[in-house]
C-alpha cells in the first residue's frame, strides 16, 4: 500500500480522517458510491469538500493510486467528483486508480472553480 506522503491525515481541527496508518489485515475496504442527502451536516460537508481539496492540491486531474487513503471518505465523493481511472475498476484494491473530475467538482462544490486553472 503506497503512502501519500505530504497529505493530510484529517481535517484539521476535526476528527474526520483521510487516511489510514496501515492496511487493514482482515482485507481492503471496498469503495462504494454513497448517497449524498441534502440534509448532511455541514460538518460533513465541509470534511467532503476538504477531502476533495486535498486530493486536487495533491493530484490535479492525474490518476492516482488509492493507497491510504480512507475508503469511507473517498466513498462520499466516489462516481461524482472522484472516478474509476482504471478498466475494470477494483473497488477493493490499494492499487486502483482514480482521478479526480474537476468539471464535477465545480457542479457540486463551486468554490472548486478556485482552486486551480482547470477545476
Amino acid at each position: 500500500m503506497i503512502k501519500h506522503r505530504g497529505f493530510p491525515g484529517r481535517l484539521p481541527g476535526t476528527d474526520f480522517q483521510f487516511t489510514i496508518r496501515r492496511p487493514n489485515p482482515r482485507g481492503v475496504t471496498p469503495i462504494t458510491r454513497r448517497e449524498r442527502f441534502a440534509d448532511r451536516r455541514a460538518a460533513d460537508k465541509r470534511a467532503d469538500e476538504g477531502f476533495l481539496r486535498a486530493l486536487w492540491e495533491q493530484f490535479g486531474d492525474a490518476p492516482f493510486e488509492r493507497g491510504n487513503l480512507d475508503a469511507g471518505r473517498l466513498s462520499w465523493l466516489f462516481g461524482r467528483e472522484v472516478v474509476a481511472a482504471e478498466d475494470p475498476f477494483r473497488p477493493d484494491d490499494y492499487e486502483a486508480l482514480l482521478r479526480v473530475d474537476p468539471k464535477a467538482a465545480a457542479l457540486s462544490f463551486p468554490q472548486a472553480a478556485d482552486w486551480g486553472d482547470s477545476a
